[in-house]
């Protein structure tokens, strides 16, 4: 298990919020593997309200593609006639309810295949944010060492930020060596009302 470093005992992790980025630890949502010579796009989309505002969900028949904030979305086109919308539309009917339940309390690990477009580095790294378990978090560097790349550190950021998935590929748990909220693409108080509801409000933990 990697450990959060801090340069102030004052504001290391308790034991609780420590980084768990082990191959394995989260069994939840997994990233599924598109066929490479297959051009994959959304097939479904919809909208609903969550206390971080409207998000706007879309997939394709292999799994949820996209999730963000409606206002902060670029333009994509969904493509309703192919013969797995129906398949993409279930994906998109699963993450809702999984995401109202997560804001509810009553879900910590997600389930719904995701089918993000990526290069295989960000995948990776991805993969390293989705085996961090709710309430838990880690700095850029600690995923770099997880996945054998530590020199990659700025690489691992550039990964992050272009994460398409908000929420379920955990990118809000990043957060600085010193404890600090880091930035995040839909804004820090997002970020900051996403690890509150995940138990990380210990001042000791999480710098505000």
């Amino acid at each position: 298990m990697t450990a959060l470093v801090t340069s102030n005992t004052e504001q290391q992790p308790t034991q609780k919020h420590s980084v768990a980025v082990e191959a394995g630890f989260n069994t939840g949502s997994v990233l599924v593997s598109l066929p490479d010579k297959e051009k994959v796009v959304p097939l479904a989309s919809k909208t609903f309200s969550t206390p971080v505002g409207e998000l706007l969900i879309k997939a394709n028949q292999y799994g949820l593609s996209h999730l963000s904030l409606t206002e902060m979305d670029e333009a994509l086109w969904v493509d309703e006639s192919h013969p797995s919308h129906l398949d993409a539309a279930g994906y998109l009917s699963q993450t809702e309810l999984e995401i109202r339940q997560y804001f509810s309390g009553s879900r910590e690990i997600f389930s719904v295949p995701l089918a993000p477009q990526g290069t295989e580095f960000q995948k990776q790294v991805w993969q390293a944010l989705l085996e961090l378990s709710h309430g838990e978090y880690c700095s850029y560097s600690d995923i770099a060492l997880k996945i054998n790349r530590p020199k990659a550190v700025r690489a691992v950021g550039a990964a992050n930020g272009a994460n398409r998935i908000a929420i379920i590929i955990p990118c809000h748990r990043v957060i600085g060596k010193n404890g600090q909220l880091t930035g995040y693409a839909y804004g820090i108080d997002m970020k900051r009302q996403l690890l509150g509801l995940e138990g990380n409000t210990d001042r000791k933990t999480i710098l505000f």
